[in-house]
């Protein structure tokens, strides 16, 4: 027996029905806001980058679960680079939104700036990470369309496409250079 079905989490999680209706990206907007710990950091004081990773992690799968209504998983992140170190005592703020949708997946970007308590913010680190909605035998389900509202959120839609189609490009390319010679499929 599952143990989550246990304890009802299970049902709880995977809604019997999904509203499939287009929505804004502001249903799904999130922010995370946490004070960086000893327990964050390296003996230098630096706050690991895995620690923050999992931050931007946790930020999109909430967002990308605003959206669609149920649970997600993550499939990929594109590149993220650090920008910024992050050391105990910052506060750490992460903003997560969908920016578009394919059929059952959905693009997050999120935005990882850091604030030394009395002073300015300094931006950190930006990632894209991709979720697919799941249904209760975790396979990808439909995803409601995403309706864009502001010139702003009109261009992250752009430049998520962009990105879609260029990670669709390099997986067939990988996939190409590791065909044996000759064959072509």
């Amino acid at each position: 027996m599952d143990p989550y079905d246990l304890i009802g989490l299970r049902r709880r999680a995977f809604p019997a029905v999904r509203d499939l209706s287009p929505r804004p990206p502001s249903v799904s907007r999130t922010v995370i806001v946490i004070p960086m710990e000893i327990s964050h950091a390296s003996i230098a004081g630096f706050v690991h980058g895995g620690t923050i990773m999992r931050l931007v992690d946790t930020a999109g799968g909430i967002a990308a679960g605003r959206h669609c209504g149920g649970p997600t998983v993550t499939a990929s992140m594109d590149e993220m680079s650090f920008l910024a170190s992050v050391h105990i005592g910052d506060l750490v703020t992460v903003r997560a939104q969908v920016n578009d949708t394919g059929r059952t997946s959905m693009e997050v970007g999120v935005r990882v700036d850091v604030e030394i308590p009395g002073t300015d913010t300094v931006h950190v680190s930006t990632a894209h990470l991709v979720f697919v909605a799941l249904d209760e035998n975790r396979h990808p389900v439909p995803v409601p369309p995403l309706v864009p509202e502001t010139d702003e959120e009109r261009r992250r839609q752009a430049e998520a496409r962009i990105r879609r189609e260029q990670r669709l490009l390099r997986k067939e390319a990988l996939r190409r250079a590791g065909q044996p010679a000759g064959d072509s499929g």
